[in-house]
């Protein structure tokens, strides 16, 4: 049988073909192409594509291809499900799911860098996953460190203080996000989540309950029609556009939908609120 995803693997796209050699076909031939060629390749050599859009295999609610093929194939196995966790974690840069995540994305990240072949990456990476697999099932209660005075001191300070710093930098994702969002503050700010998604290479489920934590705790929706209304609010005090003028150039689909939004922001209409604006410069020009 024969499986097809995007070249350059690094977790996910190796957790995969382990799982799919190790519990569903042992002879399975794993194909890597370029991502535009994946579906074409696919329908050429009658092969199963995985890990990428619209295909069955992929990414579901928040998790990850590998979760699917476990959940698709009824692997009852604790010890997959422990690995699952690291892997999810690792893959979608979430590394609260699972200690040993961050661990993974970095072995990963650093062989991809060395390693250009995708079979001889492939290969390296099935003997890293027959090991991990190894430790989920026998070995995960086991502690390297035993605890003694030194060793859990330097842990405390590693999970109070080290570990929860890192956690609040945000992922590179959001800072590219972040320049995005920015270029379009001088257009229509038309941006949509799945725009994004598929911009950032991200999947919409994931980005859409991350992006809270980076952007003002609001969602991806709220965020950008608090950054329609301001970028209105500024429009009115600086120009003399008119208000459905205003509403276009900050992407607003009419004007009732303006007038709504706005008012849900500021308590007050857009009429009202240019009101508001012209009568204070009035009064300053006294």
């Amino acid at each position: 049988m024969k499986w097809i995803t995007r070249e350059r693997p690094k977790i996910d796209r190796i957790a995969c073909p382990w799982l799919i050699r190790r519990f569903i076909v042992a002879e399975a031939e794993i194909i890597f192409v370029p991502f535009e060629q994946v579906l074409l390749k696919a329908d050429e050599l009658g092969a199963t594509p995985f890990d990428l859009p619209n295909v069955e295999y992929t990414h579901y609610e928040d998790r990850c291809t590998f979760d699917y093929f476990i959940k698709k194939h009824q692997l009852k196995d604790t010890a997959l499900n422990r690995i699952a966790a690291i892997v999810r974690g690792a893959d979608t840069d979430r590394h609260d799911f699972a200690p040993q995540a961050a661990g993974l994305e970095a072995i990963f990240s650093g062989l991809a860098h060395n390693i250009k072949d995708d079979q001889e990456l492939l290969e390296l990476g099935i003997t890293i996953y027959d090991g991990l697999y190894s430790w989920a099932k026998y070995l995960h209660q086991l502690k390297h460190t035993q605890a003694g005075p030194v060793e859990q001191m330097l842990l405390e300070v590693f999970h109070k203080y080290i570990k929860q710093s890192a956690s609040k930098k945000a992922p590179e994702w959001a800072r590219e996000l972040k320049e995005m969002i920015q270029d379009q503050l001088d257009t229509n700010m038309t941006l949509s989540l799945q725009q994004v998604s598929d911009e950032l290479e991200i999947n919409p489920t994931y980005l859409s309950r991350e992006f809270s934590k980076y952007f003002d705790n609001l969602s991806f929706g709220d965020y950008i029609r608090k950054l329609r209304v301001d970028k209105a609010i500024h429009l009115m005090g600086s120009t003399n556009y008119s208000l459905t003028e205003i509403a276009y150039l900050t992407g607003f689909s009419d004007q009732s939908h303006f007038n709504r939004i706005f008012k849900k922001q500021t308590d007050q209409t857009p009429s009202g609120y240019k009101k508001s604006i012209l009568k204070g410069k009035k009064d300053t020009n006294r």
